[in-house]
């Protein structure tokens, strides 16, 4: 499981960029009179330009400069502390440092500034995400697990969601197994609007896992996070309607999901794990490919199967095995 850093949680808010409006003005030209303004309030002795100058920065992407930022004022504004332990963990910006991004995490986590106080959750669930990748600190299922709990702060809204949904996550997999605790999880953090937290919700509902099987629950759940762009719901929803016997509606919306192509940009978008992503993609894949190889909802055509049966296997062997024994079995 492949995990992502949770994103900053801001003390404050402010606007950026000047009165103009948007509408009459193009992305570059927002970006320029925000860098603009926050130059003036820095010179003016707002301390909290210096921080959000970074962060404008990092938000368009433009990691190296947002490390210099950040840099600048490290020791002064903990949030700057924040984003520099994600950049050194992850390599954005600067080559892969685990072990000072983890540093940077526990010195939010034992701070006793009043400023730390609503990131240590955050906080606490990336340095658990370090102990359970093993990277930066000696890897501890069990340590990353006592740091999600801590961060999850028993479903409260305020806390790391991302460590709510994680949670659920972890107690789904084989070796800390409890389906139970895995649904708690998830329902907390769906509750606190997770969308990756939704999709698994309608899974665990449609198959009955750590609760009695409720479709009409199952339904909601999957079709309200396939709106919100949730991938392995729609995959799922697809082999709902593939399973009916839907034909027409499951492979048009397999199309319209296999019709994605990046991974990674699809995770960066809905903030779910790439690996879910990859599995509701492979998932729709090979169903449109049984599609097209029995004629079910589309004319049969051999090679558009053999290219969606391809497709699904390259993005997640496991799940194109799984659904190919089931075909050969003939339960699809």
């Amino acid at each position: 499981m492949k995990l992502r850093s949770d994103r900053l949680p801001l003390a404050y808010g402010a606007q950026l960029a000047p009165e103009a409006s948007a509408e009459n003005c193009s992305h570059a030209e927002l970006f320029a009179k925000a860098e603009e303004l926050l130059v003036k309030r820095m010179a003016s002795g707002d301390p909290v330009a210096w921080f959000l100058r970074g962060q404008l920065y990092y938000e368009e992407g433009l990691y190296e400069e947002a490390l210099i930022q950040f840099e600048k004022i490290k020791d002064v504004d903990l949030q700057a502390m924040y984003q520099l332990g994600v950049m050194h963990y992850d390599g954005l910006g600067t080559t892969e440092d685990p072990e000072r991004g983890v540093e940077c995490m526990k010195k939010i986590i034992y701070s006793d500034s009043p400023k730390a106080r609503h990131l240590k959750f955050a906080a606490a669930y990336n340095l658990g995400r370090a102990y359970y990748e093993g990277c930066g600190v000696k890897q501890s299922t069990e340590e990353a697990e006592r740091l999600w709990l801590f961060a999850a702060d028993h479903g409260n809204p305020k806390a790391s969601v991302k460590a709510q949904s994680t949670l659920g996550m972890l107690y789904s997999m084989s070796a800390q197994k409890d389906l139970k605790k895995a649904f708690f999880w998830h329902s907390e953090a769906c509750g606190n609007g997770s969308l990756e937290s939704q999709g698994a919700l309608g899974v665990m509902y449609l198959y009955g896992q750590g609760i009695g099987q409720n479709t009409k629950a199952a339904l909601e759940c999957l079709r309200e996070a396939a709106q919100r762009g949730n991938i392995y719901a729609q995959g799922h929803l697809v082999e709902y309607y593939y399973s009916r016997k839907f034909y027409s509606t499951a492979a048009a919306v397999a199309k319209r999901i296999t019709d994605h192509d990046d991974i990674n940009k699809l995770a960066k978008i809905t903030d779910c794990l790439p690996a879910y992503v990859a599995k509701g993609v492979a998932m729709a894949a090979f169903y449109l490919g049984r599609c097209f190889q029995l004629g079910l909802g589309v004319q049969q055509d051999q090679a558009a199967a053999a290219k969606y049966y391809s497709r699904a296997c390259l993005l997640d062997p496991d799940v194109a095995a799984d659904l190919e024994l089931a075909a050969n079995l003939g339960k699809i």
